[in-house]
């Protein structure tokens, strides 16, 4: 039998396989009935590389394309019905040693090490997942927490799990992305580390792109290079789509062209990062083209930088959110920009800061989770003040990544990238 050692232990940096069994149990006491989540299949003639779902990453720390998981939890005896055991099974697609020539040798279920390589109690074949799902909702469970598309879309996992209709009509279908939202907003050991890799690479690629931008380079050149930067440190794709904008383009927020000429004179907003072993960054950092700010241009950066640390001074872990309520970073932040500095016709800078404060970072850029909820330790976000001022042709976003420690403490991950204007004018002239 060929190794399956490609698929499994894959160039991702993988946690240990009771990281993946703690959150598939936490998980189970959080769900009301059995949990069932599908992998996406990947394209017939799939030319990117495939990515797997977040939520079945989480629980799995598998890229198998097409695989399948189910949950049951523990359940007390009732009457006549004996007391149930936590369940947990991986269902693998059958092999396809044809196809595998072309994506490589894949794990299969009759792999006597399928269990111990994955870390589920039990693994088995696709075709026998009817069965065990109808098994595991005997004795009551009528509830099936799964992947339930938003009003308008579709979802795979329903059309899967259609045979449950059919042999149960009290079954109900809930969605189990909530409940999977609430413990990927706090962070593991595991995945604090893989999010300071992924946080570290971007750092160097930034720190590449101060060298490189001056007068008359391609915005193109600069993305080009940052991608190489992280991709010799291992990451395996941008974590979202790099964003270099100079000039009039530094204030438009989601400008991702990137094929404009930077001139002396202007600034340039590089808002780029990386994803490592699929945990995401996202830094962002202004620079003066021609290697210094004007006046007006550092007047607007302080600003900016100030809201950033007024943020950062502001934050009590348990106490402060990220949006929303007397108490969050993005009213300190706002709060200084309205108070401070003045456009040309006299009107507070408020109405230039276009976007919230930050997000939760973590297996998708903008992670999910309530940013309304006190920030606990484990958490791990975004603080990204900006003034976007298309009549001056300025604009300036600073952000950094910020983790919050088990004691509580605020910790800025990127804060090894120069971001005071002083320190990011001697990083480009290369002190």
């Amino acid at each position: 039998m060929v190794s399956v050692a490609m698929s499994v232990g894959h160039a991702l940096e993988r946690q240990p396989n009771a990281d993946y069994h703690a959150r598939r149990e936490a998980l189970a006491k959080k769900a009301d009935g059995v949990v069932v989540l599908f992998a996406p299949q990947e394209g017939r003639d799939e030319v990117y590389a495939f990515r797997q779902e977040d939520n079945f990453y989480y629980l799995s720390g598998l890229t198998i394309p097409g695989a399948a998981l189910l949950i049951a939890p523990a359940g007390e005896a009732q009457g006549d019905a004996a007391a149930r055991a936590y369940t947990e099974v991986l269902f693998l697609p059958p092999r396809n040693l044809r196809r595998e020539r072309y994506t490589g040798p894949q794990l299969g279920a009759d792999d006597p090490d399928a269990a111990k390589m994955t870390g589920f109690d039990r693994v088995a074949e696709m075709g026998a997942l009817p069965d065990e799902v109808s098994k595991a909702m005997a004795g009551g469970r009528a509830v099936v927490d799964t992947d339930v598309p938003a009003q308008g879309e579709t979802s795979d996992n329903l059309e899967v799990l259609a045979f449950l209709r059919r042999t149960n009509t009290a079954v109900m279908f809930q969605d189990a992305k909530p409940l999977l939202a609430s413990l990927r907003t706090v962070k593991d050991a595991g995945e604090a580390a893989l999010i300071r890799k992924a946080v570290d690479a971007s750092v160097a690629a930034h720190v590449a792109a101060f060298k490189a931008v001056k007068p008359n380079v391609h915005e193109y050149e600069i993305a080009a290079l940052m991608d190489y930067e992280w991709g010799r440190r291992g990451c395996e794709r941008p974590s979202y789509s790099p964003i270099v904008g100079s000039g009039h383009n530094s204030t438009v927020l989601h400008y991702s062209d990137n094929t404009g000429l930077m001139h002396g004179g202007d600034v340039v907003v590089i808002d780029a990062a990386a994803e490592y072993s699929m945990y995401a960054a996202d830094i962002t950092r202004t620079l003066p083209v021609n290697g210094h700010f004007t006046a007006r241009q550092r007047e607007i950066y302080d600003i900016v930088l100030a809201a950033q640390e007024a943020a950062m001074a502001a934050f009590q872990s348990g106490k402060t959110t990220l949006m929303g309520g007397a108490d969050s970073l993005d009213k300190v932040a706002r709060d200084y920009i309205r108070t401070h500095g003045r456009d040309l016709h006299g009107q507070s800078l408020d109405q230039y800061f276009i976007h919230g404060l930050g997000h939760y970072i973590g297996l998708n850029v903008h992670d999910v989770g309530d940013n309304r909820v006190p920030l606990l330790p484990g958490m791990a976000f975004t603080i990204e003040p900006g003034i976007y001022i298309p009549e001056e042709n300025i604009g300036v976003r600073i952000e950094d990544d910020y983790f919050v420690d088990a004691d509580g403490k605020l910790i800025k991950l990127s804060g090894a990238l120069p971001s005071k204007a002083d320190d990011v004018e001697k990083a480009m002239a290369g002190k």
